[in-house]
């Protein structure tokens, strides 16, 4: 389950995202008190973790 989380360092880097996108994201961050910035950086690091874990699978089975 993805639970938001506070973080304190960031980077800054510019991507271009749709705005329904950036619309729902800012809905989430303020219901969750966090700023834009950690939750992507959180789903970021969530989907990252995903994919990792489905490629670790998909490696492991066709062994």
């Amino acid at each position: 389950m993805f639970v938001v989380k506070k973080n304190s360092e960031m980077m800054n880097k510019t991507f271009r995202l749709p705005v329904d996108l950036v619309e729902r994201l800012t809905q989430v961050a303020k219901a969750q008190d966090v700023s834009v910035n950690n939750l992507v950086q959180q789903c970021c690091e969530y989907a990252l973790g995903d994919m990792a874990g489905e490629a670790h699978q998909d490696a492991k089975q066709r062994t």
